[in-house]
């Protein structure tokens, strides 16, 4: 992909409409921005979509579009190779056995976590993660977030299962169909792909906290102990698991007064972008945005902020 042009215009606007009151709308160049989300049924998917639009709206001569995708590895490398220009991923999946950030990559923010949920079907035999070993369980997308932590799990725990990659909603439709046995999903709580599968069907999360301790152990930094609340799925009682913190990249060559007003919109626009597309019940659409907020923003870990973030972080604190 060619990478696009920046006219000092188009940022500058975009920094602050440092333009405006000059009597007249200004005239500026367009520019095109690609984010890479995640697979169908995915929380990526959702809250990529509404940062896009949200972006989108509010600064001027900038539009910002949705690239499907396999989710966090799969957008790292689409990041590296040119074809998107920001893209969300999943912490544990960017941190390089080094603890730097793949080249040329840097952060925007952190912008919520996700929690690992581990699901079966009401009336499984399975009742605790050894008992997944020889089964039919779903890693998730290939190249996602799901398959990157998952994989870490049963290497972790000595479970030798027989993987499947599925989209979230490819494996929710697989689970309640008795195709596998148990699903993988790295989420925001609730999950479109799971929420929708529990309304119809009875279903079960396996308790993943002696999984969690031992990732604590064998990868420190991108992992935390986390609780699914029994308010997330129907019929589900609250569950412990393990947390990730989900980042949004972008490449360095953007210039930074355009990653500077990419950031304050995200900021200062997070209640639209969680009510975003508000169902007809009044349901907020992406209630993963109530996460996003300046003081966890800044924490990206070894992970280092754009200097267009950079900056507006700073400003913050004066």
């Amino acid at each position: 992909m060619a990478q696009p042009t920046f006219s000092r215009r188009v940022v500058l606007v975009a920094a602050g409409g440092l333009l405006a009151g000059c009597g007249r709308e200004p005239e500026v160049d367009q520019v095109s921005l690609r984010l890479a989300t995640g697979p169908a049924g995915a929380v990526y998917r959702r809250i990529g979509g509404a940062l896009a639009g949200r972006i989108s709206e509010q600064l001027p001569g900038a539009t910002m579009t949705t690239v499907p995708s396999g989710a966090s590895t799969d957008n790292i490398r689409m990041l590296r190779a040119g074809e998107v220009h920001l893209g969300l991923t999943s912490l544990d999946a960017l941190i390089t056995t080094d603890g730097s950030a793949p080249e040329g990559l840097s952060a925007i923010c952190r912008l919520y976590d996700s929690h690992l949920h581990l699901v079966v079907m009401a009336g499984s035999a399975i009742e605790e993660f050894r008992d997944l070993a020889g089964k039919r369980i779903s890693l998730g997308a290939r190249d996602s977030g799901t398959e990157f932590t998952s994989r870490r799990v049963l290497e972790l725990g000595r479970v030798d299962a027989d993987g499947r990659h599925l989209s979230q909603a490819a494996s929710a439709a697989a689970l309640r169909d008795g195709e596998i046995d148990a699903m993988f999903s790295l989420t925001g709580v609730p999950t479109p792909a799971i929420t929708e599968l529990a309304q119809r069907h009875a279903i079960r999360l396996i308790p993943l906290d002696s999984q969690a301790g031992a990732l604590f152990t064998a990868f420190p930094g991108p992992y935390g102990p986390a609780m699914v609340p029994a308010t997330a799925y129907a019929g589900v009682p609250a569950t412990r698991t393990v947390a990730v913190p989900n980042v949004l990249l972008v490449r360095n060559d953007l210039p930074g007064e355009l990653v500077f007003a990419i950031t304050d919109t995200i900021f200062t626009h997070a209640d639209a972008i969680t009510s975003a597309g508000r169902d007809e019940g009044g349901a907020e659409a992406v209630p993963e945005a109530w996460q996003i907020n300046v003081r966890t923003g800044i924490s990206t870990a070894s992970i280092p902020l754009h200097p267009g973030a950079a900056a507006w972080f700073r400003d913050r604190k004066r």
